[in-house]
């Protein structure tokens, strides 16, 4: 899960990939179908944290007066990165450790620190046209969570402090969890984990959330953005043995675009990668349920200052 190691992570080969391009073409029409030469193509995958963030960016950079092009809901990782490698759109919020598997085919695996995970990025990303800007310090990686309840009773802080208890605890994940090396596999290989039971659920969704919150398991896989965590009922347990990789959000952004806007299109988009945190990631998708992801993000833009109004 990239972090959404099971949802966002390469599942095809990237040749196979380009042939899925043709299925975006009503959404990322090429400079040669009317685009001007100036306006920033701003692509989204097909969840509602990176359609915010999509607007996030994109409405910062309206206000400081770029001319941008909002394209939400592309849809995966397997159709929005070659179209931006191939110039069909121009800047993608992307998520370190997800895009590093994809880029690399599953060859390198992130770190858990960032900015090693941003070095390799960087290499893979050589070549092809792209430019991975500073990721920012959000996070929407892997999170091992309990209740409260169950981290006052046994005691829990830290993924190393289930060791003592977990051959009494159920866990619930994505199916494929056993066998993935950021799940249950990788729990037992770093930490020595054993549970007393496995329950195949959803990634990181609605289905574990509410078995968790009913009991029906006591440990379970989410993402670090869910906003549950913020709410305080549901506590992320520290990765004291650095398991998960490194997934900060990180601005991809192709290179003829960045030369075009030089450095103050650099510096517009990493003022806006600064002002975001996990905190604020979960915050924002705690508002998704019954708002739309631009306005969501304009709330947020005018909030912080960042949203030039006399511009858009």
């Amino acid at each position: 899960m990239k972090g959404r190691i099971f949802r966002r992570t390469c599942a095809c080969l990237m040749s196979s990939a380009l042939l899925l391009v043709g299925c975006t073409s009503a959404r990322v029409a090429s400079r040669g179908q009317g685009v001007p030469q100036d306006v920033i193509r701003i692509a989204s995958f097909n969840f509602p944290e990176s359609e915010i963030l999509a607007y996030v960016y994109g409405l910062a950079l309206q206000g400081q007066g770029f001319r941008v092009d909002i394209r939400p809901n592309i849809g995966t990782r397997e159709l929005v990165e070659p179209a931006l490698s191939r110039g069909l759109v121009d800047f993608v919020p992307e998520y370190q450790g997800s895009a590093l598997a994809f880029f690399t085919l599953g060859k390198l695996r992130a770190s858990a620190d960032v900015d090693t995970t941003y070095r390799s990025l960087v290499a893979a990303l050589a070549g092809r046209q792209v430019l991975a800007l500073s990721p920012s310090p959000a996070q929407d990686g892997n999170a091992i969570a309990v209740t409260r309840r169950t981290a006052d009773r046994y005691g829990l802080h830290s993924i190393s402090d289930l060791t003592r208890v977990a051959g009494r605890l159920r866990f619930g994940g994505p199916p494929e969890c056993p066998q993935r090396p950021f799940c249950l596999l990788g729990l037992q290989q770093r930490y020595g984990l054993a549970f007393e039971q496995f329950i195949p659920l959803d990634s990181g969704g609605p289905l574990t959330l509410q078995a968790l919150e009913s009991g029906e398991i006591d440990v379970a896989l989410l993402f670090s953005t869910d906003p549950s965590i913020a709410a305080g009922d549901v506590v992320e347990l520290k990765d004291d043995r650095r398991l998960q990789p490194a997934e900060n959000v990180t601005p991809f952004v192709r290179e003829d675009v960045l030369e075009r806007g030089g450095a103050s299109l650099a510096r517009a988009i990493e003022k806006v990668s600064a002002h975001l945190s996990t905190d604020v990631l979960r915050t924002l998708n705690a508002r998704a349920s019954d708002q739309k992801p631009r306005g969501i993000a304009e709330t947020w833009l005018r909030d912080q200052g960042l949203l030039e109004m006399n511009h858009v």
